[in-house]
């Protein structure tokens, strides 16, 4: 039986400005998550859909979740694996097309890691990291390709 897992997080809308959602220019979208035991985040819409370009968006956070698992899964395959690694970075980057009613979907995140090892097979470094976005959580979760241009470095 698979082992269940539940993650409760809190919503809050800030952005009522005095007049609720009286119009459409009438609020900001400004919002804060927060999670029991953690600082709060702040956030807001897409600078394209009326939101504060200082804040973070959904679809960057949605972008950044896949990045940050592929990471912990391909470190933890590389341990398991007698790969040392000494470096990981990414740069993700998400496309969500935009219909024509206003709806929209993500077509694909493309995560590009560079990663450092001082120990272990380069080419077993480099093939981990499809292992890793099959076992990653979130990956598994969206209904769009996470595809990987990888670069892994020796030191």
């Amino acid at each position: 039986m698979p082992k269940a897992h539940n993650y409760e997080t809190a919503l809050e809308w800030v952005g009522n400005t005095g007049a609720g959602t009286k119009s459409h220019s009438s609020y900001d979208r400004l919002y804060e998550i927060k999670i029991s035991g953690k600082p709060s985040i702040v956030g807001s819409s897409d600078p394209n859909f009326k939101g504060d370009s200082s804040k973070y968006n959904p679809e960057e956070m949605l972008v950044i979740s896949l990045s940050s698992c592929h990471m912990l899964w391909y470190l933890h395959l590389c341990s398991v694996n007698d790969i040392v690694v000494e470096n990981y970075r990414d740069v993700a980057n998400g496309v969500m097309n935009e219909n024509s009613d206003g709806s929209g979907e993500f077509t694909e995140v493309t995560l590009f890691p560079v990663v450092t090892i001082s120990s272990g097979d380069l080419e077993v470094a480099k093939s981990l990291h499809q292992k890793a976005n099959k076992m990653c959580f979130i990956a598994r979760s969206v209904n769009f390709p996470v595809k990987h241009q990888v670069q892994v470095l020796a030191n």
